[in-house]
């Protein structure tokens, strides 16, 4: 993110933004970028509402504009009764709350966001999300970095997994999710028994990578499970297997995380 943003150089090659280079064209690049630390950057010795305007002026606002456009960011964040506190007098989610202003109110073209939802609370949280999703509405484009696998998939149409340094994967969530071999799950709760002929006719049709049976009920791991369901209805129909309850599971995107990186909880502790 701070390469893109101008403030280290890359270490070989370069980096485009709207077509200008980082290395060429900081000025320009620069005109173009907000960023959201995950650690807000303010100095302790201001009010809130003093470095919001002067942020605001900063990147452009008429000084009347500028007035509006803060006190509705802030409203909206809820931080609209500490805008005469000094930034070292608020919480830590309050703080965290003024550092996403600062690009709430700049709209830029391209918004940057490190942990955007880090020290929120869950309410806060979804609110954030909320507003990042109008802001690429409007038409900024948006990188989000964050750790949470949950907050990738709400806010993103492409998904980059970076480990240890290195790039893993690049995709949809949808399209990472496929990529894992039997990463969807059929689980079907039935009446009676299932027979060793039917079992490799499942493992046929639906091109199954593993089947697990217990008495009465049976996981078929699969790719494309969507694609599939109905099919696996039609079998178990056709062999006279009354079906209680049948549902898919699709794997999240920590499961795409452990598939892709090789990491284990073993090896995160």
């Amino acid at each position: 993110m701070m390469t893109i943003a101008t403030v280290y150089r890359p270490t070989s090659g370069d980096i485009y933004v709207f077509g200008r280079s980082v290395t060429t064209h900081g000025d320009e690049v620069r005109r173009y970028i907000g960023i959201a630390f995950q650690e807000p950057k303010a100095l302790w010795v201001d009010k809130v509402h003093e470095l919001l305007m002067w942020h605001a002026r900063v990147v452009g606002y008429s000084k009347q504009r500028a007035r509006e456009v803060v006190k509705d960011v802030m409203e909206t964040l809820g931080i609209w009764e500490y805008r005469n506190k000094m930034i070292s007098e608020l919480s830590g989610g309050n703080k965290k709350k003024v550092e996403l202003a600062k690009v709430f109110i700049q709209r830029p073209k391209l918004a940057i966001f490190d942990e955007p939802t880090a020290q929120l609370d869950v309410v806060t949280k979804h609110m954030v999300w909320n507003m990042i999703k109008e802001l690429r509405k409007a038409g900024s484009t948006i990188i989000v970095a964050t750790n949470d696998m949950s907050e990738a998939e709400q806010l993103s149409d492409r998904i980059a997994i970076i480990y240890k340094g290195r790039l893993k994967a690049v995709g949809t969530p949808e399209y990472l999710k496929d990529t894992i071999p039997g990463g969807d799950i059929i689980e079907v709760m039935f009446e009676g028994s299932i027979s060793t002929p039917l079992l490799e006719t499942l493992s046929r049709e639906l091109q199954a990578r593993k089947i697990n049976k217990d008495t009465n009920v049976i996981k078929i791991y699969v790719n494309k499970g969507e694609e599939k369901l109905a099919k696996a209805i039609d079998i178990f129909t056709r062999n006279n297997i009354k079906i209680r309850k049948i549902l898919m599971k699709e794997p999240t995107l920590d499961d795409v995380f452990f598939y892709y990186t090789g990491a284990t909880l073993e090896a995160t502790q």
